[in-house]
């Protein structure tokens, strides 16, 4: 084996917080007998923090992927369950629907539910799009219950999808004591110099602020939005959206916790942006996500802080960000995870899954030491693909609205936008087709929610629904929604389930 071509056996990770420590973490668990990981971060700067709520994919990263016990990993994080989102005022002011994880209702052969469930509903036979999922019924209920084992395949109480909120510092504090307990080694500092290697400018090594120099062969970004590596060093250059994602700024303050703790996280559109609400066991998080462009910082804390549902626990804080993502997300020998990578607000709760998305990627793309270009080539593809995807997503929400009584509505209301959006939401509109790209994350179930939710109706359904006789159809559609009416109510409450299996000791 010649040296280029040798094993990768020194990764070092800037930066701490979810992202940093999630990838410690996990290439420790994998990669620990072969490489030292080691995390260079520094005490004396913070990290963003808010990200406290999930997407299902958590489960699966922490469950499958690190060997996380459940309970253990909920405890530890104050954590609560989330079952989706409910998004307020967003198509029209006082309109409400759930954005809830998990499929709607049962597909038969090639066509989804909610293509029968449209033939009836645009007859005016049947209930909004809620009432035929697990999720969408559970939620307002405040009911809890991770799926039955007993019930029978495809039906909608089988498996019940789920993710979390909990406390993001709370989060990488157990990763963090995971890590080391995995061989990862933690160095205190702050970078003042980063040397490059003559020729191709590969880092070669971090020079911190107490004098010790950090070399290594892998070098991972997770210094958030400076991009110390990726941008600082190696001027990567970033892809701005901010004309598709007007808000560029956030305040975020926790307030005092309210009973009961609900099973979802709240989204309200207000003036200029929206607020989320995010219910943990000791508090509740809060942030309003607004355009520096339609309203003041001041107008903005005061929009906040009397929307609050408990007493404030501290002074708001204020992010301020660029929508959009880095030119590469792997240049040379740097990788940029979390942050450094690029920003989509948290809207629909994706960070923390793009950070694990990335390490994920990186596991399965990981280089030797001659760095075969195809490798980043790929992971930068799979990248941009994913980033771009979910920006999409994201853009629906402010674009499908009929809303106009303020003038940041009005501007996301006419906006162009990007082509590929155009063509989901005239598809959908015609007569109910939506088609997944590729490895799209959001799949069907989540971009009919929101269309329907924003008030984006099909004039039609799918030709081949006709071919069902109408008593058929009625008994199939209906079935579910009587199913989950009946069976919702039997399960335990959200506190319920909280109290019994995961209670923090400290909350």
């Amino acid at each position: 084996m010649t040296q280029s071509n040798a094993p990768i056996n020194s990764v070092v990770v800037l930066g701490g917080g979810s992202a940093g420590w999630m990838a410690a973490a996990a290439l420790a668990t994998y990669l620990g007998r072969q490489a030292s990981i080691r995390v260079v971060e520094s005490e004396e700067i913070g990290i963003v923090g808010v990200g406290e709520a999930s997407v299902p994919h958590i489960r699966q990263f922490n469950g499958q992927m690190l060997g996380i016990d459940e309970a253990e990993f909920v405890r530890r994080t104050h954590g609560t369950v989330k079952l989706g989102i409910q998004f307020n005022d967003w198509g029209r002011i006082g309109d409400s629907y759930i954005h809830g994880f998990g499929t709607i209702g049962r597909s038969l052969g090639p066509l989804p539910f909610h293509q029968f469930w449209l033939k009836l509903f645009l007859a005016g036979q049947a209930q909004p799009i809620g009432a035929y999922s697990a999720q969408t019924v559970m939620a307002p209920l405040g009911r809890f219950a991770p799926g039955d084992r007993h019930a029978p395949a495809g039906s909608p109480l089988a498996d019940i999808a789920y993710a979390y909120h909990f406390d993001a510092g709370l989060y990488a504090r157990y990763l963090r004591e995971l890590a080391e307990r995995r061989g990862v080694r933690r160095i205190e500092g702050k970078v003042v110099g980063v040397k490059q290697r003559a020729g191709d400018g590969f880092v070669e090594s971090l020079v911190l602020d107490h004098g010790e120099v950090v070399a290594g062969e892998l070098f991972i970004d997770c210094s958030g939005f400076r991009g110390v590596l990726i941008e600082q060093a190696l001027e990567t250059g970033y892809v701005d959206w901010s004309h598709w994602l007007p808000c560029d700024r956030a305040l975020a303050v926790p307030s005092a916790g309210v009973d009961p703790i609900t099973p979802y996280t709240r989204s309200t559109a207000r003036a200029a942006g929206w607020q989320w609400r995010i219910p943990l066991q000791h508090r509740v998080g809060n942030g309003y996500v607004y355009s520096s462009q339609f309203t003041s910082d001041d107008a903005a804390a005061q929009t906040l802080m009397a929307n609050l549902d408990g007493q404030p626990l501290a002074a708001p804080r204020q992010l301020r960000f660029t929508t959009g993502m880095r030119r590469k997300f792997w240049n040379r020998n740097v990788v940029a995870l979390g942050l450094a990578a690029g920003f989509l607000e948290p809207l629909e709760s994706t960070s923390i899954y793009l950070a694990q998305s990335g390490i994920t990627r990186l596991l399965s793309l990981f280089p030797r030491r001659d760095f075969n270009p195809l490798l980043a080539q790929r992971f930068n593809r799979e990248s941009e693909f994913e980033y771009e995807r979910i920006r999409d997503f994201l853009v629906l929400h402010y674009h499908a609205t009929e809303r106009d009584d303020t003038p940041f509505w009005d501007y996301c209301r006419t906006m162009t936008v990007p082509d590929s959006l155009a063509e989901a939401m005239a598809l959908f509109r015609s007569d109910g087709r939506y088609f997944r790209n590729g490895d799209d994350f959001f799949a069907l179930p989540s971009w009919v929610q929101v269309m329907l939710g924003q008030r984006v109706v099909p004039r039609h359904y799918h030709p081949m629904v006709d071919d069902m006789p109408q008593q058929r159809l009625v008994e199939h559609v209906e079935g579910v929604r009587s199913l989950l009416a009946q069976a919702v109510p039997t399960m335990p409450t959200h506190q319920e389930w909280l109290n019994r299996y995961w209670r923090a000791e400290a909350a």
